[in-house]
């Protein structure tokens, strides 16, 4: 720091003349002799350089030392208007720089506009509460991009924790042009890390759909993708061209899997480092957009999967807490816990109890919402989110009520800006802490996929679906309840079906053609429950690579010429009915009916005020006598193959074929 003392000492390997200078200026020497060394004040702060000269028979070495050194800092409040991150002024010709770090002791922002060098015009002032560093830096041209980062204490360089773009030299050379046009240059030789990106005048993006409405919750279908799986060219650009494919489908929701830029490229998203930039393996942020501008066009809500439970390494509010021998974050960070408080954490344990980490996450919740105009947000492993140690599943599922309260300030936050946000959790807590979350609006993740696989592979233990019912878990209607057979997370049904189904005689699930059918049944039994579903990828044709292929979160083939195959196109028509019947029928919404799923043939009841429906399916491997007592007698109809039946009671009574399964309406339905 300036006024501080250095004392420094050097060693020559013969007797010289000896000379010890500070950023030019000599303070020790010594001659004929083979050491030195000399005392003096730091009078600036910056970069200091101190060089060694010896001169000995003519000849001359030197040898340079850097470090830098604090000024003096200045106390100063935050200029009026200054957000987190960049807060472009005066025509973006300037631009004020902020970080919250509380107890560091110095910083200097380094970057394009400096030379990257600890220049005292870029030593940074500190707020008057101690929390917050911040710098205006000047002269700069609005049409330019500069990169930067922050030099905390001395030695650490970090990028902007709310910057929109960062420069990655080790992976940016990965990304093709095609993918990201146009990409800023990393600065080669100035730089090491990442590196952030500021522009005052950006390209920006112009919204057409202004006034997109949302599908209600009752008649919500998500579609879960992973852009880099779902597409062999993993970006945005391509990602539209298959939204035609999904309309047919007939889901009116995408849920992506996560996007904010995380490590490395190949992954599932779920090792995140900024929280306000996209990741640009698949794409610039106006690509994205327009993705989510081309959704709305085609009645399509998007839904984000945000990774808030922990961070990775390179994230600079890692790195800037970080106890390097004990490899985990510092006592003091604002954000981190020192250790994890549950069992599935990964990464670095946000602390959600922590001031500093509510007004984060709330900045990232509220940037989505409004830039990118998204629609809902799924949340990674809700349940996390708890300052309460587990060491064991059982533990961590109990009721938390301070993870519930940390949860109704977030969903009130969110609702506070958009009353009709959806707000989806992956939380898997007992059915009490769900229920109080559902009565708050927030929807639950519903994962029937173990019970959904038993059935379709024809085993009798565990193959009690039931729980796709709201009623089952204590929940006093469907809306907040999101069920699936398949998610990222969960092996492929009609992979297990292959590997491991049952078979009675010459009848085998794992024959394709078997398993893809009973994938219909399985279907047809999810979409006629009331509530939201959710579809994962390619699920929809019977996808068979296991997720464990290569490695779990490898990367999977997306296999669009499933397509091709008449068993797997007939699944695909088989989803579709089902969600046209869903989403245009009142009667799949009602709360009036009954059910019987854990038997061999299973059935579903739905009474509606104009129209019944019964589903019926033998899913065992014989077969196998149904025997159902239908709201009325008269004619019935064959929702998915146009057939009739005609009932003189209203005793059904059919023997059923192993596999076999209908969805009859009192009328003729909507499709």
């Amino acid at each position: 720091m300036t006024g501080d003392e250095i004392s420094v000492s050097a060693v020559s390997s013969q007797a010289s003349s000896l000379t010890i200078s500070l950023n030019g200026a000599s303070f020790a020497t010594a001659s004929n002799t083979t050491t030195v060394s000399g005392k003096t004040k730091l009078t600036l702060g910056g970069t200091q350089t101190v060089k060694v000269t010896a001169t000995a028979n003519g000849q001359t070495a030197e040898t340079t030392y850097t470090f830098v050194s604090a000024g003096t800092v200045e106390i100063a409040a935050l200029p009026s208007g200054a957000k987190d991150g960049v807060t472009f002024i005066n025509n973006g010709t300037s631009a004020i720089l902020n970080i919250y770090a509380p107890d560091r002791k110095f910083g200097y922002v380094i970057g394009d506009f400096n030379n990257w060098q600890a220049d005292p015009k870029y030593f940074m002032k500190k707020t008057p509460d101690g929390t917050r560093w911040w710098v205006q830096v000047d002269n700069l041209d609005a049409n330019k991009y500069y990169t930067y980062q922050y030099l905390v204490d001395g030695t650490l360089k970090v990028a902007d924790p709310y910057c929109e773009l960062i420069l990655d030299p080790d992976n940016d050379k990965y990304i093709s042009s095609e993918t990201f046009p146009n990409m800023p240059s990393y600065p080669t030789g100035k730089a090491t890390g990442i590196v952030s990106v500021m522009q005052a005048t950006p390209q920006q993006y112009n919204w057409q759909v202004s006034n997109f409405t949302r599908p209600d919750k009752k008649d919500l279908v998500i579609y879960e993708l992973h852009v880099r799986d779902f597409i062999g060219a993993h970006n945005y650009q391509t990602l539209k061209d298959t939204l035609t494919y999904l309309t047919r489908l007939g889901v009116n929701a995408v849920e992506l899997m996560p996007v904010t830029e995380f490590e490395g490229n190949s992954s599932w998203g779920y090792n995140p480092d900024f929280y306000f930039a996209a990741d640009k393996y698949y794409g610039p942020k106006t690509a994205l957009k327009a993705f989510i501008d081309e959704c709305h066009k085609k009645g399509i809500a998007v839904i984000l999967d945000m990774v808030l439970n922990h961070s990775f390494g390179q994230s600079p509010m890692v790195q800037l807490y970080f106890d390097g021998t004990a490899q985990k974050p510092a006592a003091n960070s604002p954000w981190f816990n020192v250790n994890p408080t549950h069992p599935y954490n990964v990464g670095y344990d946000f602390n959600h109890e922590s001031a500093a980490t509510k007004y984060f996450v709330k900045n990232v919740l509220q940037f989505w919402m409004q830039q990118y105009k998204v629609d809902g947000f799924r949340f990674d492993l809700s349940k996390g989110f708890t300052e309460n140690m587990s060491s064991n599943d059982a533990d961590f599922a109990k009721y938390d009520a301070s993870r519930v309260a940390i949860w109704k300030e977030y969903n009130n936050f969110i609702k506070n800006i958009d009353p009709n946000f959806y707000v989806i959790l992956e939380h898997f807590a007992v059915d009490m802490e769900e229920q109080a979350l559902s009565a708050e609006g927030m929807m639950l993740w519903n994962n029937t996929n173990y019970n959904f696989n038993q059935a379709t592979m024809g085993y009798t233990t565990d193959w009690d679906f039931s729980r796709i019912f709201y009623d089952k878990h204590g929940f006093t209607q469907p809306y907040n309840l999101v069920t699936y057979m398949e998610s990222h997370d969960e092996e492929r049904l009609q992979y297990k079906n292959e590997q491991y189904g049952n078979s009675s005689g010459a009848y085998s699930t794992k024959d394709l053609a078997t398993g893809l059918k009973r994938q219909q049944m399985a279907a047809a039994f999810l979409f006629s429950s009331p509530g939201p579903k959710m579809i994962w990828e390619f699920g929809e044709v019977g996808y068979d690579v296991s997720i464990n292929q290569g490695d779990r979160t490898g990367e999977k083939p997306p296999h669009w010429e499933y397509q091709g195959n008449p068993d797997r196109q007939a699944l695909y028509n088989v989803f579709a009915k089902m969600i046209r019947l869903k989403t245009k029928n009142a009667v799949f919404a009602t709360s009036n009916f009954q059910y019987d799923l854990s038997g061999a043939v299973k059935n579903i009841k739905l009474n509606g005020t104009d129209a019944n429906v019964v589903v019926v399916g033998n899913f065992d491997v014989n077969p196998q006598t149904a025997n159902i007592t239908f709201p009325s007698s008269g004619t019935w109809y064959d929702c998915l193959t146009g057939a009739t039946i005609t009932l003189g009671s209203t005793s059904y009574t059919a023997t059923l074929t192993p596999g076999e399964y209908h969805v009859y309406s009192s009328k003729v339905l909507n499709q």
